[in-house]
């Protein structure tokens, strides 16, 4: 007879609350340590020194252009992959997906999958294929970005993020040529899976228009946060700023901590503390790191419930 809270006392159920609790004990202890050497008097004076509106406004536009060129990528791939579909059908379901995964990432990815799903009727795993091959672009620009800047002044990041671009770099070599039958037996037998469908369909081209589409808007948020430094009396030089705050960006999409928080301002303290006090350096990381998420999640809230009637109304996405 299974007794209650048996599943819990499983070797799964304690592997699956480790995996939860992981990203919360290392976000607090990375803040432990940022606020042990900072005194928290010191951060307070910081954030209240700001010119907190013109901020926000910035904060605003950088969001809403994130929003709208994201939301144009994912129709691309899915226009090339699926088939047809309008722009502001999207607009709700991805704006949805941004305030899921301040909670999960993996639950926003999977609730996106699911909206395809229902809209074209093909396989969640070929659906899944299209999803995976887009988060490997935006890492790809992410790591290119990021790369560029480690090059630019030797010796200035950690040397073993180099090494991060390299397995990136494997990664697609791997999957690209399993997908196209390479690699032998083992290739054949993966490689024609429906998840790798979107991968072997995938041009040249199509993966060059999306990553110039998002380094568009890698170079708009390094533009926006040179301006918004400045509301935190914060002057870094513009090459300077251009070379690393891709590298923290890099780092702070790691998926190790509760909603990116800790390791981004961790990075801007690291990178930028001879161009600022750190005090400074951490306000401005927590503030806006906290107000782009955000304002992400108000676009979420606006489009939820339009999403959810989509989901779970008993209606097609896309019916009218």
């Amino acid at each position: 007879m299974t007794t209650p809270g048996a599943a819990a006392q499983t070797p799964s159920g304690r592997s699956g609350l480790l995996r939860q609790a992981l990203p919360l004990a290392l976000t607090a202890l990375i803040f432990a340590f940022i606020f042990w050497r900072i005194p928290f008097r010191r951060f307070w004076e910081a954030l209240a020194k700001a010119d907190i509106p013109p901020f926000l406004l910035l904060m605003a536009c950088l969001s809403t252009v994130f929003f709208l060129v994201d939301t144009f990528v994912l129709s691309r791939m899915i226009r090339w992959f699926h088939g047809p579909i309008r722009y502001r059908e999207l607009l709700p379901v991805r704006a949805a997906t941004y305030i899921i995964s301040i909670l999960n990432t993996q639950l926003a990815q999977a609730g996106l999958a699911l909206y395809i799903h229902r809209r074209f009727e093909t396989p969640l795993g070929r659906i899944a294929g299209t999803v995976g091959a887009l988060i490997l672009l935006e890492v790809t620009n992410l790591y290119l970005f990021a790369t560029a800047g480690m090059l630019s002044f030797p010796g200035r990041a950690p040397a073993a993020l180099l090494a991060a671009p390299v397995a990136l770099a494997v990664v697609w070599v791997l999957i690209l040529g399993g997908a196209r039958g390479g690699f032998g037996p083992l290739g054949r037998r993966f490689g024609g899976s429906v998840i790798f469908a979107s991968f072997r369909e995938l041009r040249l081209w199509q993966a060059l228009a999306v990553l110039a589409l998002k380094g568009s808007v890698t170079l708009f948020s390094l533009l926006v946060h040179s301006q918004a430094l400045r509301f935190f009396g914060i002057e870094i030089p513009l090459l300077y700023l251009l070379a690393f705050l891709p590298v923290v960006f890099f780092i702070g999409a790691l998926p190790v901590t509760v909603a990116h928080l800790g390791t981004s301002q961790a990075a801007w303290i690291f990178f930028f503390r001879g161009h600022a006090p750190e005090a400074d350096l951490l306000a401005y990381s927590l503030a806006s790191h906290l107000t782009f998420m955000l304002a992400n999640g108000a676009y979420g809230l606006i489009f939820l419930p339009r999403v959810y009637a989509d989901l779970f109304g008993g209606r097609r996405p896309g019916e009218r």
